[in-house]
C-alpha cells in the first residue's frame, strides 16, 4: 500500500506542474517548441559561445533531445555549433537567432528579473536559499534510492 503523501509535498508538486505548465504556455505564445526555447533561454543565461554540455546541464533536458532540438534550430539558421575540442561543442546564436532570443526567451529573463527585483531582498535570499537546499537534499536522498 501506497504511504499518503503530506499536504505539503502535494502543493510543492502542484506549484512546480504550474510553473512548468506556464513556461510551456510561454513556449506556445512565443512559438517555439518548450525544448527551444529552453535552449535560447540557456543561450540568453549563460552567454553565447556555451558549451553543448552546459545547455544539457542547465536545462535538464537529455542530450538526446537537446541534439534533436538543436539540428531543427541549425535547420532554420538560429543556432550554429562550432567544435571546442575533441569531445564538446560550443553553441552560437546567429543573427536571425539572436533577434529571436531577444523577442522570445530573453523577455521571459527580464521578467523573471523584475519579479524578483519586486521582492524584499531578503525573501529573494530567502527563496533562493531553501530552494537550493531542497535541491541539494533531493540530491542526496535520490542516491539512496
Amino acid at each position: 500500500m501506497l504511504k499518503k503523501i503530506s499536504k505539503e509535498m502535494k502543493r510543492y508538486n502542484y506549484l512546480i506542474g504550474e510553473i512548468e505548465a506556464t513556461y510551456h504556455e510561454a513556449s506556445l505564445k512565443l512559438g517555439l517548441s518548450d525544448s527551444a526555447l529552453k535552449i535560447l533561454y540557456a543561450i540568453c543565461d549563460v552567454g553565447e559561445g556555451c558549451l553543448l554540455q552546459d545547455i544539457c546541464f542547465y536545462t535538464g533536458i537529455s542530450k538526446q533531445t537537446i541534439n534533436s532540438a538543436l539540428r531543427k534550430l541549425e535547420e532554420e539558421e538560429i543556432l550554429y555549433l562550432e567544435l571546442y575540442n575533441a569531445k564538446s561543442k560550443k553553441v552560437y546564436l546567429t543573427d536571425k537567432g539572436r533577434k529571436l532570443a531577444e523577442k522570445t526567451a530573453y523577455r521571459i529573463l527580464r521578467a523573471e528579473d523584475e519579479i524578483f527585483a519586486s521582492w524584499d531582498k531578503k525573501d529573494v535570499e530567502k527563496y533562493l536559499e531553501l530552494t537550493e537546499k531542497y535541491q541539494l537534499c533531493l540530491k542526496e536522498k535520490i542516491k539512496e534510492i
